[in-house]
C-alpha cells in the first residue's frame, strides 16, 4: 500500500539535496510538485520544479477546495494540490511532500496517517554559516531565515521521526532507511524533541547570533 511522507527541514540544512538523491535511486518514491505564485529561477523546469501559477489561479484553486494544503511564505503562495497525490498514488508509488511545518501541521489535519521526518542541522551556528555560503541573500533576509529555522524547530512536536544532517552520507542513509526500509531513525523521538531544545537554546546563547543580532538592530 502506498504511504504518505512529508519531509521539514529549516531552510538551508539539505532536505532538497537529500530528496533528489532518494527520487534518483528509488523511482517508486516521488515527490509532489507544488503549485507557487512566485517567479521562476534560472535553472527551474515548470511542472518540474514547481506548478507556476498566478495569484489568482491558486487562489481560484484554494477557494474551490483543490489543495490539501498551502500557505504563504516570504509573500508567496504554496502548497499542494489533491490532484498531484491522486496522480502518484494511482501508480502504486509512495509520495514525499517537501514542505515547511505550516503545511505539515494541514497535512496532518486531512491525513492523519501521515509518516513525517524533520531534518535538522548539527547546530543553529552551522545552519547560519550555510545561509552565508549561499549569498543570494543579504543579511537582514539570511537573519529573516534563521529566525523562521527557530519557530520552526520549535515546532517539533508535531514530527515522528528527526535526521540531524552533519554529513550528507549519513543523512541520507538515515532518510532512505526511513523512507523506502520502513526503518526507525538512529535518533528516537524523544531524544530528537531533546536535541531541538538544544537547538534553540543554542540560539539564545550563541555568541555569534547575539553579536549579529546587535549589529542588524543597530542599523
Amino acid at each position: 500500500m502506498s504511504k504518505l511522507f512529508v519531509v521539514s527541514a529549516p531552510s538551508g540544512t539539505g532536505k532538497t539535496t537529500l530528496n533528489n538523491r532518494l527520487m534518483k535511486e528509488f523511482p517508486t518514491v516521488e515527490i509532489a510538485v507544488s503549485h507557487t505564485t512566485r517567479a521562476i529561477r534560472t535553472g527551474e523546469v515548470d511542472g518540474q520544479s514547481y506548478h507556476f501559477v498566478s495569484k489568482e489561479t491558486f487562489q481560484s484553486m484554494a477557494k474551490s477546495g483543490q489543495m490539501l494544503e498551502w500557505a504563504e511564505v516570504f509573500g508567496n503562495l504554496y502548497g499542494t494540490s489533491k490532484l498531484e497525490l491522486e496522480r502518484i498514488f494511482a501508480k502504486g508509488h509512495n509520495v514525499l511532500l517537501e514542505i515547511d511545518v505550516q503545511g505539515c501541521r494541514s497535512i496532518l489535519r486531512e491525513r492523519p496517517d501521515a509518516i513525517t521526518v524533520f531534518i535538522l542541522p548539527p547546530a543553529i551556528e552551522t545552519l547560519w554559516k550555510r545561509l552565508e555560503q549561499r549569498g543570494t541573500d543579504k543579511l537582514s533576509d539570511r537573519w529573516r531565515r534563521l529566525l523562521t529555522a527557530k519557530q520552526e524547530i520549535e515546532a517539533c512536536h508535531i514530527y515522528n521521526h528527526f535526521i540531524v544532517n552533519d554529513t550528507v552520507e549519513k543523512a541520507y542513509a538515515e532518510l532512505k532507511s526511513i523512507i523506502v526500509d520502513g526503518n526507525p531513525p538512529a535518533l528516537n523521538h524523544e531524544d530528537g524533541i531533546r536535541y531541538c531544545k538544544s537547538l534553540i537554546d543554542e540560539f539564545r546563547s550563541s555568541p555569534l547570533l547575539q553579536d549579529l543580532k546587535k549589529k542588524l538592530e543597530a542599523n
